[in-house]
């Protein structure tokens, strides 16, 4: 690597959590550094939280729109490699299509857009441009959820037959916390789904990911518990996978006292697995015939992909931001061997992409859609 990868940022201005999730993350390992960005809707804002970042005013912008063409107009030497968009979900898709026009890269939150047709539209464009497109299901970055992947990869779990994936939170339990996630709660803002669009698409995820099979159907039901609420804050499904696994995934948001428990159990014709992300140094594997086995990040035994993912000796928490930087660091290997010419190494394109975003929201408009009928298994598209 010759130089730092540029990177841009849309949202992430005061008061605002992920974005500063993302800019600790891009910056960990020194590959990335921030040069511009437009932090809020409002210029002032934006303003002062660039300053605060220590970037030049001609570098902070009052709109999305703005930002683009203007680091489109500059020196190739000078401007963004890519944007990284951390805002509400209904401000994912404008910024994403423009950036890929302009010949950028892009970064983007989950889910990734607000529409289906949104995510399809996405989509095409990023094969019709060939740009690199992130997009952060942060929890498929843990070393341990990549040795998950390899061990069922590898057949050691035999034929899959079912999967278990929950994801508990309280933080919404009742109607005085949604002061401190309005948007996720607002239907204008947030899509369809709420509880399930925030973090029941991470479960889903979690579960293709690891198992490699895809869902193609579901039956669920989607419940808002607290009074006036106008988006659901719980709900479960039951899922059908290809190859004839079953699965169960379950999301809440009103679990009181809860704080952040997804877990997933994946069960074959030889053994099990579990991984919780609250313990996520740790993977328990179930036999039939001998005793169950704890596995641990930063061991020899550890697959090659799960080490490249790890950072520190074994003993050492190892977590949330450390799985964000993860993919901020394959992304930005990748993206400078495209810049160079070069292809990537594979191990650098292990990140979600587009076709895990279009997935995201199938699984949320199939969820809904079973949520609003009594015909209940719904076939999941794309």
């Amino acid at each position: 690597m010759k130089r730092k990868i540029r990177m841009g940022m849309v949202g992430g201005g005061p008061g605002a959590f992920i974005g500063a999730v993302h800019r600790i993350a891009a910056n960990l390992d020194g590959l990335i550094e921030l040069v511009c960005g437009c932090f809020s809707s409002h210029p002032e804002k934006s303003l002062a939280t660039g300053r605060a970042l220590f970037l030049p005013d001609d570098r902070i912008y009052a709109s999305y729109q703005e930002m683009i063409e203007r680091e489109a107009a500059l020196p190739e030497g000078e401007r963004m490699d890519f944007v990284s968009i951390v805002t509400p979900n209904h401000v994912h898709f404008g910024p994403a299509m423009l950036a890929l026009e302009k010949g950028f890269h892009v970064v983007l939150d989950k889910p990734m857009t607000f529409t289906l047709d949104e995510a399809l539209r996405l989509r095409d464009k990023v094969k019709e441009t060939g740009k690199l497109f992130m997009l952060t299901h942060t929890y498929t970055a843990y070393p341990m959820v990549k040795e998950a992947r390899e061990r069922v990869r590898r057949g050691d779990l035999g034929k899959i037959r079912r999967i278990y994936v929950e994801y508990p939170q309280g933080w919404l339990y009742s109607d005085s916390e949604d002061k401190k996630g309005a948007w996720r709660v607002d239907p204008s803002r947030s899509g369809k789904a709420g509880c399930m669009g925030d973090i029941g698409t991470h479960a889903f995820n979690l579960a293709e990911y690891i198992t490699g099979l895809r869902a193609v159907e579901l039956c669920g039901e989607l419940n808002t518990f607290v009074p006036g609420r106008s988006l659901d804050d719980d709900g479960a499904a039951l899922i059908r996978y290809e190859g004839g696994a079953k699965g169960v995934l379950t999301a809440s948001q009103i679990a009181v006292g809860v704080e952040n428990g997804l877990n997933i159990r994946v069960y074959g014709e030889k053994g099990g697995l579990e991984w919780r992300q609250e313990e996520p140094n740790t993977m328990i594997l179930r036999w039939p015939d001998r005793p169950m086995e704890i596995i641990r990040t930063s061991n020899g035994y550890m697959s090659g992909i799960a080490a490249w993912n790890t950072r520190v000796p074994a003993g050492h928490p190892e977590g949330y931001i450390e799985a964000f930087a993860n993919l901020y660091r394959n992304f930005a290997l990748a993206l400078d061997a495209v810049l160079a010419g070069e292809e990537p190494d594979p191990r650098t394109l292990d990140f979600p992409s587009v076709e895990e975003g279009v997935r995201g929201m199938s699984f949320i408009e199939a969820i809904v859609s079973s949520g609003d009928t009594e015909s209940k298994w719904i076939k999941i598209a794309n």
